[in-house]
């Protein structure tokens, strides 16, 4: 079957997901999920929500979907036993030493690796199907194709978004928010500053003192997805579960959303040759949450260049219609309607953030209550930064609100029973219940005086009657087996008695059925480490330059180049001289799509015949299964893999990975914490400008993938910002092998590391010359740190 799995972000909204049709629901606790500001669920909270959805037969899977850091790993581990044992079916988890500390402790209960782990390709499901996860939650950069491919090769559950926001960055890659204000989407507490705008600056290398501006808007702002076309495919495709994004919305959203999706899901299963899409479903979907309309994200293998909307980040509802005619005293507006309106309808102006509710609706100055397209109206009571020739907006319709609170507000979700019932004299009431769903039995016993009838004998038709009254409750009772004496009187109200203890007595067998007693576990305790060595240089470059002159390079312990480097023909002497005097690495991107990681092996396999390779640095456990067999290489787990804890690096090692580079967006506590904790080698990146984001997107062709008449800007000698409204200048690096697009902090990193027990002190070099690195490895090898406005030093003084 598959799962229609809706996103819950309070109470309201899991009525909202389960009562329109949800097969699952996600939701978080109070901490350690990645949508913290959604209103969430306390202990108390947790299990009523957990009982709600199951005794509806609807399962429920917990976000606990943060990186932990070191002081917190106990405190988020009894919080997925205390899920666990209230009957959780799944946990979606990110930190990988959590991950494989709860696949030891329990067993029975299915890890499900979340989005924010980049799982992106079929070596990385394969990678996590051996360490034990029950479910991948795919990147959403994927395509149809790419999905497919991954389904129908893993035995693995696939679980793909199929509504709602798109990130532009790859979840679990963006550090933007977390770098420029210190709140971490990898912690669930992202500012959104891709929703912002932001001017793209071209700059001509001859030229570095000229930017010029060739674009701007809110550049990075995605359209939401919506998939009601690809769902067929979809389900062709294998996947297991469809997963609604929204945990921030409101319940109207949730309701509303699910029930669409129930409705095609079930349409594309039972009768595909009249799936057809309703332009009222479509209509009914915008209304409660759109940017600038939808697309297909990244589902069409063609180039997608309609996936930012630059005009505007936040709702934008449905056109209206625009202003004819507009009387700024009196505030009325003369409108032809475009959609329908509604007194308690709520709409926007283009030119005005607020929004305004219609509390005044006319037609050839009568009130009215509502209108529909075509009608010319007047609006009333608008007054604000208004004026003739503005395009109106619905942002919420009265009657839509209406018919979703309807619809969670009753028990459209019941669970049939069936009914066993002796009534005899002289003995008390014996009833027994069966639930077939749940295999569930109960029996009781009821003691009242039963006393002959004088006029109304109790029949089986008004026991039966008297049973059926579940409307508050999950249930309904479907089969009856009534053995009744003849001419006895019961009061009815003792009959509803004994219905509502059945029912009570049935709900708290099936809870029990789900409820667990966990075994005893105890977390490995992190080893110490105390030691202190020397701590040495490990250096990437980021860009190579065959007119540097590398020989004059000093005291580098470790060299990392670039995988694209080993795979041109141009840079091969450089290789082969840079192999031979230093200890040097292949670093490897942060994703590697589905048709690149055949090429990616090969490049590997070649570069280690043909150079003294040392090493990999590995930036996704999916390249932990390309790796040469053949050879020993020391293998570097990167900063991409999210390390924020000992228990994250001990899984590493486990996975062969002998040195770990820490995340750099730990504060200075948890650098502290980690390099006390860990017994690998640690590197620290303490020089360099951080990648913020990786994205599937080039803002200079604007798509998802190349095209055939792009202009190919980014073949050209020009650097390329991205400039934020503070005027900081982000460099973004477009890559057209994959349409892979990296964006750097505008400020370079650069931290003191003495106190820090790490063995390495990383510098990664972006467009610095020469004798600007040897600089920083002399000023890095000498404890001190750069000093002015372009620097930072990150989170390291902030708690993150």
């Amino acid at each position: 079957m598959v799962e229609l799995l809706s996103p819950v972000g309070d109470f309201e909204c899991l009525k909202a997901a389960v009562q329109n049709g949800a097969n699952a629901v996600y939701f978080g606790a109070k901490s350690f999920g990645a949508r913290a500001f959604a209103s969430n669920f306390d202990t108390d909270n947790l299990e009523k929500a957990i009982q709600y959805a199951k005794l509806r037969n609807v399962k429920t899977h917990l976000t606990l979907n943060t990186l932990i850091k070191e002081n917190e790993f106990q405190e988020a581990f009894e919080l997925a036993k205390t899920a666990y044992k209230f009957g959780i079916d799944a946990i979606i988890v990110q930190d990988i030493g959590l991950a494989q500390n709860l696949i030891k402790a329990f067993p029975d209960l299915d890890i499900h690796a979340s989005t924010q782990m980049t799982i992106h390709n079929l070596e990385g499901v394969l990678e996590l199907q051996k360490l034990g996860f029950k479910r991948a939650v795919l990147s959403r950069e994927l395509s149809l194709e790419e999905i497919e491919h991954i389904s129908k090769n893993t035995n693995m559950e696939i679980e793909a978004f199929i509504h709602g926001a798109l990130c532009i960055s790859y979840s679990g890659q963006c550090l933007l928010s977390s770098m420029v204000g210190g709140r971490s989407g990898n912690r669930g507490k992202c500012a959104q500053p891709c929703r912002l705008p932001y001017k793209l600056l071209e700059q001509n290398e001859n030229e570095p003192t000229n930017l010029k501006p060739i674009d701007k808007g809110y550049l990075l702002s995605t359209r939401d997805l919506c998939s009601l076309e690809y769902l067929p495919k979809l389900i062709q495709a294998g996947v297991s579960s469809f997963k609604i994004e929204g945990r921030m919305k409101n319940p109207e959203y949730v309701a509303t959303v699910t029930r669409l999706y129930r409705k095609y899901i079930d349409l594309a299963i039972s009768d595909i040759n009249n799936y057809i899409i309703d332009p009222k479903d479509l209509n009914d979907l915008m209304q409660v949450f759109n940017r600038g309309g939808f697309s297909s994200g990244h589902l069409s293998s063609n180039a997608n260049r309609s996936l930012v909307f630059k005009e505007k980040p936040n709702n934008m509802g449905i056109y209206l219609g625009k202003i004819l005619k507009y009387n700024s005293n009196k505030g009325h507006i003369v409108c032809k309607l475009e959609n329908n309106a509604h007194l308690g309808d709520s709409v926007s102006f283009e030119n005005e953030n607020s929004k305004y509710l219609i509390s005044e609706l006319m037609e050839n100055n009568k009130n009215i209550e509502s209108a529909k397209s075509n009608q010319i109206v007047k609006i009333g009571r608008m007054k604000g930064n208004i004026k003739s020739g503005d395009r109106i907006y619905k942002i919420s319709s009265k009657h839509l609100s209406e018919m979703a609170k309807i619809s969670y507000s009753k028990e459209n979700i019941k669970t049939p029973l069936s009914c066993k019932i002796q009534i005899n004299k002289d003995k008390p009431i014996n009833v027994e219940i069966l639930s077939p769903q749940f295999n569930i039995h109960i029996q009781y016993t009821y003691d009242c005086d039963i006393k002959p009838s004088e006029n109304q004998p109790l029949t089986k038709e008004k026991i039966i009657t008297q049973f059926c009254k579940t409307q508050d409750t999950p249930f309904y009772f479907n089969e009856f087996d009534i053995d009744l004496n003849e001419n006895v009187f019961i009061p009815i109200s003792i009959i509803n008695d004994i219905r509502r203890c059945g029912i009570i007595k049935i709900e708290q067998a099936i809870i029990k059925s789900f409820t667990k007693v966990p075994k005893s576990y105890a977390l490995t305790q992190p080893m110490r480490n105390n030691k202190k060595e020397k701590t040495r240089i490990s250096l990437l470059l980021n860009r190579l330059n065959l007119e540097f002159n590398y020989d004059s390079l000093l005291d580098i312990d470790k060299l990392y180049i670039p995988l694209k480097y080993f795979g041109d023909n141009n840079y091969s002497e450089l290789l082969s001289f840079l192999a031979k005097n230093f200890k040097l690495y292949i670093y490897m991107p942060a994703i590697l799509k589905k048709e690149y990681v055949v090429i990616a092996k090969s490049i590997i396999e070649k570069a280690t015949s043909n150079f003294n390779i040392t090493g990999i640095v590995i930036s996704n456990l999916s390249q932990l299964q390309i790796l040469p067999k053949s050879k020993y290489l020391d293998l570097v787990g990167n900063f991409n893999l999210n390390i924020y804890n000992s228990y994250c690096s001990s899984t590493l090692k486990k996975l062969n990975i002998n040195t770990i580079t820490i995340s750099p967006e730990l504060d200075e506590e948890g650098i502290t914490d980690i390099g006390l904790n860990t017994s690998i080698p640690k590197e620290l990146i303490v020089y360099g400008n951080i990648p913020v984001m990786t994205i599937n997107y080039c803002p200079l062709g604007k798509s998802n993938k190349c095209y055939t008449d792009c202009k190919r800007k980014c073949l050209l000698n020009t650097r390329y910002f991205l400039t934020d409204r503070m005027g900081f200048n982000f460099r973004i690096i477009p890559d057209n092998t994959q349409t892979i697009t990296t964006i750097y902090n505008s400020k370079t990193t650069s931290i003191e590391f003495d106190n820090f027990n790490i063995d390495f002190a990383r510098i990664d070099i972006l467009d610095e010359t020469i004798d600007d690195i040897n600089n920083i490895i002399s000023n890095v090898k000498n404890g001190k740190r750069f000093e002015g406005k372009q620097y930072t030093n990150g989170n390291l003084k902030r708690p993150i």
